[in-house]
């Protein structure tokens, strides 16, 4: 789904999603060809088919674009009902790692972030499009654990909020680190033994670890 948000202040005539949706698909081929620094706008325009100015009505500028870009690809994350939280944490953990497998996914999520190191505007773009907008498969997973009884519910919501913020922090930073950085295979195997880790802490890991080498 294409959830792009306009830029404060610009006005004129109704945005087209079809020209959205060009846009940002040109924006991340772009990306993959080019890399950040030779990307342009100007380029961006040409292979989309539309008018350089038609961007600069959508986005400010080069980073807002590859930002919603990116965005775009990570609301296609789903988190489908498998039956169980561990099931449902080891789905999306395979979802997140076949979407980072994709060439203009993993070019434009590293280029973005790589380029945010020196702009505190552009992560606060990312925060707000990519990661706040994520949280909302943590959110989920706890709120069908709760009604399957799996997890208790929170009084405390303020500690409910930070708990999740954690849990997406952990797992969107191992599944980054796993397949970017450690350039490892994000499994069955591995989204499993992740999973067993989150839910069930070092103790359990530790109590399955000779079970795993097995």
């Amino acid at each position: 789904m294409c959830r792009t948000t306009p830029p404060a202040g610009r006005k004129g005539r109704p945005r087209s999603p079809e020209a959205d949706a060009a846009i940002l698909s040109a924006t991340r081929q772009a990306l993959v060809d080019l890399g950040w620094s030779k990307l342009t706008m100007g380029d961006v325009a040409a292979r989309a088919g539309v008018a350089k100015t038609t961007l600069y009505r959508r986005w400010a500028g080069k980073s807002e674009l590859v930002v919603d870009a990116v965005a775009v690809l990570f609301d296609e994350l789903e988190l489908p009902d498998r039956g169980s939280l561990a099931a449902d944490a080891e789905g999306v953990v395979l979802q997140f790692a076949a979407l980072l497998e994709r060439p203009e996914a993993r070019t434009a999520l590293m280029a973005v972030v790589a380029e945010s190191t020196r702009d505190e505007a552009l992560r606060t773009r990312i925060r707000h499009a990519i990661v706040d907008r994520q949280k909302r498969l943590v959110l989920e997973g706890r709120r069908r654990a709760q009604e399957r009884g799996e997890l208790p519910y929170e009084a405390d919501e303020a500690a409910a909020s930070r708990t999740a913020d954690l849990i997406f922090d952990v797992v969107a930073g191992a599944v980054v680190h796993r397949s970017l950085v450690s350039a490892e295979p994000v499994d069955v195997e591995w989204a499993r033994a992740f999973t067993g880790l989150l839910l069930g802490g070092l103790t359990a890991a530790s109590a399955a670890a000779p079970r795993l080498r097995d």
